[in-house]
């Protein structure tokens, strides 16, 4: 009897253990069964092209995302799907291969999504992230290789990633797509698209063993500016909790009107030879790309009622905690650097009775001291302004908010080797992807592998918790715009007082009022 019952109970733990990675052979979602892959340690169910969305095609051009097609039997979704419609991905500056998408396939269909999780079972309740990448709105896609979800599964993370609409199939406003919307507005599908992404995670995650409930958006550069009108937009209330965004927001240069917006699609129109909305939806997309300019957000009055400042300043936006920060080398340069005499002079011009004291927090006494102070502004205001703002309203609210800078130059050779801590340089530290990290070009060193592994797991608590400290971590202090403390990631992971917030507060007032 004791042999039988043993035998039985054997069985069971076996069909329970069976069961437990049964669960995720085959998944159902809207539209239908999925199955995916698993990764080589065997512990990460991964899902790749998974639909959330009718393909923006045809007549859908210029939509909001529309209901998923159905389909039968399982579909296989073992495979990143089309990026979005965008130019050939050609390394430039900082940016090698593993910063920018698959040179194919690129296509208008891209309305598709990842998901990475190490659940055993459909009921933990795992919490989820949801990544938005960036590219000005102009580029990028999930498949970028240092944006792989695995390394934060593992962590007890289900990751996802979701493509959205960019340049001018994203956002592209035209009096005739008002008219037909049935809102009075158009222009912005790459953030509907967000939207859908969103609504498909608190639908369809628990089956992955997520927690819908517990759901962080993060993003980096355009991917941040997202998360900062996803946290702006009433469309997405209650489809998350807390927000990452690294470098990038909207508060002291508003996003365009959709008259402005309006405008520049008859202008679109006009140069590409159609007189009507029928014309330019059956134009090839080739042809589009050819001629558009690359757009991003407008206030259209239903997806952004109305300036991401109006929104934050009457306290519309969602209620989120928020982690936010930027990095030290990601000014932009356009065009040659002025000599000193040259920077000196345009700051009189421009700043008039301020130009003292914008010489003081960026001066310009020898060439070197004024090409380093262009940098230093350019990535003041691009990022760092916005991003302290944020941080500054949030905690003014009372919010939780953790700020960080990261300022670890990247290992690197040759041309690549004078960026620094360049603009999405934290990204694979981040999400401890440094495998994707072309060795060749950046040699990195024992102190990379202990930052990403500081700095991921700061950010899995957070994703976690909603605060990202934890055993084995030093203390990050949370914000307050009083003491303005923040962590730093570089050479060592450590607190400090934000020493540039002078000269943040000086620049913001001086952009804002112009």
């Amino acid at each position: 009897m004791k042999s039988v019952l043993s035998l039985l109970l054997l069985s069971l733990l076996g069909t329970a253990a069976f069961t437990s990675t049964k669960d995720f052979d085959t998944v159902k979602v809207e539209g239908g069964m999925i199955s995916g892959t698993l990764n080589q340690d065997g512990d990460v169910h991964i899902f790749r092209g998974i639909p959330f969305a009718a393909p923006p095609v045809g007549d859908l051009r210029w939509k909001a995302p529309q209901p998923v097609k159905p389909w039968s039997g399982v579909r296989k979704c073992d495979a990143f799907c089309a990026s979005p419609m965008q130019g050939t991905p050609n390394p430039f500056g900082p940016w090698s291969a593993e910063f920018l998408i698959p040179k194919e396939p690129i296509s208008e269909d891209c309305l598709y999504l990842n998901v990475w999780s190490g659940a055993k079972s459909v009921g933990e309740k795992r919490p989820v992230l949801v990544w938005i990448y960036g590219g000005g709105f102009g580029s990028g896609g999930t498949a970028c290789p240092i944006y792989d979800g695995e390394a934060t599964a593992k962590k007890g993370i289900i990751f996802v990633s979701a493509n959205y609409r960019v340049g001018p199939f994203g956002f592209f406003a035209h009096p005739e797509l008002t008219k037909e919307s049935g809102k009075q507005a158009s222009g912005n599908y790459g953030l509907m698209d967000q939207v859908a992404a969103l609504q498909w995670v608190k639908k369809n995650i628990a089956q992955f063993g997520g927690d819908p409930n517990n759901v962080t958006i993060a993003g980096q550069s355009a991917g941040s500016m997202s998360v900062n009108c996803m946290v702006a937009t009433p469309l997405a209330k209650g489809l998350f909790k807390k927000a990452i965004a690294e470098s990038g927001a909207s508060f002291a240069n508003p996003h365009p009107t959709l008259q402005q917006g309006e405008e520049a699609g008859l202008k679109m129109a006009q140069a590409l030879g159609a007189s009507s909305l029928a014309e330019l939806r059956a134009k090839p997309a080739e042809e589009i790309m050819k001629k558009a300019q690359g757009r991003g957000p407008i206030i259209d009055g239903y997806v952004l009622p109305e300036s991401i400042p109006a929104i934050f300043a009457a306290g519309k936006e969602n209620d989120v905690i928020l982690l936010t920060g930027w990095n030290e080398d990601e000014g932009m340069s356009f065009g040659p650097k002025k000599t000193a005499d040259e920077y000196r002079k345009q700051i009189q011009q421009q700043y008039g009775a301020n130009a003292e004291q914008f010489l003081k927090y960026y001066p310009g006494n020898t060439d070197a001291e004024a090409a380093s102070s262009q940098m230093k502004i350019s990535r003041d205001m691009i990022f760092g302004a916005q991003n302290y703002t944020w941080a500054n309203i949030a905690s003014g609210q009372g919010k939780p908010v953790y700020v960080y800078r990261f300022t670890r130059k990247v290992p690197a050779t040759g041309d690549y080797a004078h960026y620094g801590a360049f603009h999405t340089g934290e990204v694979a530290y981040a999400y401890d992807n440094l495998k994707f990290i072309d060795h060749t070009l950046r040699p990195l060193e024992p102190t990379d592998a202990e930052l990403a592994r500081n700095m991921s797991a700061y950010f899995a608590n957070f994703i976690k918790t909603g605060n990202p400290n934890g055993k084995g971590l030093s203390q990050w202090p949370s914000y307050s715009a009083k003491d303005k403390h923040i962590m730093v990631f570089g050479d060592k992971t450590a607190a400090a007082p934000m020493a540039d917030s002078p000269a943040l507060d000086f620049l913001f007032s001086t952009i804002s009022k112009r």
